[in-house]
């Protein structure tokens, strides 16, 4: 573009509003190329935002403030295990951590993810899978819950969110209590009596025939839905093809009847390592991976987000009630 010679001295002329107006442009074509370089020059795969009460998000200066509020801490204990081709190994640890996450956004819990793996040693036939010894992982977070006390928290809610260390979990919450100055809960245990009454059965395939559908089938992949949807691959999910051993095949009808000695025996023998000789590792059970017979396709959205809120206001009223007979005074 050209200038007339009295419109040129215009644009260089000191004070003139035109010389200002050239200054304001030229510093706003500096800060645009500045963002420009600086959004080229991070992570291009960062994609987390800031949650509060996550331990891992968090500042000093944050959990410190939040001890003039709460000695409370939730700690999730997953697994990096198979679940077949729909959903992420990660699933355990990353469902665990996310419903966590949105209890500590109603109450103030802080939400103190420890290891990503757990025990899952039938799961090994898939690959991917990483299985700890039962205690390493009460090891690690006993020695976890220990750092915390030392900082001042107190109370300690040990939410499993993996069957496979229903066990471990109950032993970690005892031995907190025994050896430790924190006072420990189990999750499933301690909301039990506060869940709501659900009425509405439409959500859970109650017009469907009953078939066995546990580990990858509808309930965790409807949870995952709504947890962790840009992980879950439903264009992946096929009818997996259960083999079991001929006598857990026999009492299969009344475990889906709900007979609670026949589930108990039947899980008793059921996803146990090929070392142990017993033929039901999930690799010599299931084509895909699924323990279960239903179509993981059959899951919803709709079931995930219901029994997600349903469990986040469970937690709720544990927490209140909680404080409400154990009022926390602040750190000593």
């Amino acid at each position: 573009m050209r200038f007339t010679p009295s419109l040129r001295s215009l644009l260089h002329k000191p004070g003139s509003t035109f010389a200002i107006m050239r200054k304001i442009l030229t510093l706003l074509s500096l800060i645009i190329l500045s963002s420009i370089q600086l959004v080229a020059q991070t992570n291009p795969l960062w994609t987390q935002e800031k949650v509060k009460n996550y331990l891992p998000h968090m500042t000093v200066l944050e959990v410190e403030d939040f001890l003039t509020r709460s000695d409370m801490v939730i700690i999730p204990v997953g697994a990096l295990e198979q679940h077949a081709g729909h959903l992420p190994i990660g699933s355990d640890f990353l469902n665990g951590v996310e419903r966590c996450k949105l209890i500590a956004q109603e109450r103030d819990i802080l939400v103190a993810p420890v290891l990503m793996a757990g025990q899952s040693p039938y799961h090994m036939g898939f690959a991917g899978t990483i299985s700890l010894k039962a205690e390493t992982i009460l090891k690690v977070h006993l020695e976890a819950v220990e750092s915390l006390i030392q900082h001042g928290f107190k109370r300690f809610v040990i939410m499993n969110s993996h069957g496979g260390n229903r066990a471990i979990s109950t032993l970690l919450v005892d031995q907190i209590n025994q050896t430790t100055g924190g006072i420990a809960v189990s999750f499933s245990d301690a909301v039990r009596p506060f869940y709501p009454r659900d009425n509405n059965t439409s959500s859970s395939n109650s017009n469907s025939p009953r078939l066995f559908d546990r580990h990858g089938g509808t309930p965790e992949t409807s949870s995952s839905m709504y947890l962790i949807p840009n992980l879950v691959q439903m264009d992946k999910a096929v009818t997996p093809v259960l083999t079991l051993p001929d006598h857990m095949r026999a009492i299969l009808p009344q475990v889906i009847s709900g007979d609670p000695t026949a589930l108990m025996v039947f899980l008793a023998e059921g996803l146990k390592a090929e070392s142990t000789g017993k033929n039901t590792s999930t690799a010599e059970m299931s084509s895909t991976g699924v323990w279960g017979e239903r179509n993981p396709n059959e899951s919803s959205l709709e079931r995930g987000r219901s029994g997600t809120l349903r469990s986040v206001q469970a937690a709720v009223g544990f927490i209140d009630r909680w404080n409400e007979l154990r009022p926390y005074k602040g750190k000593k």
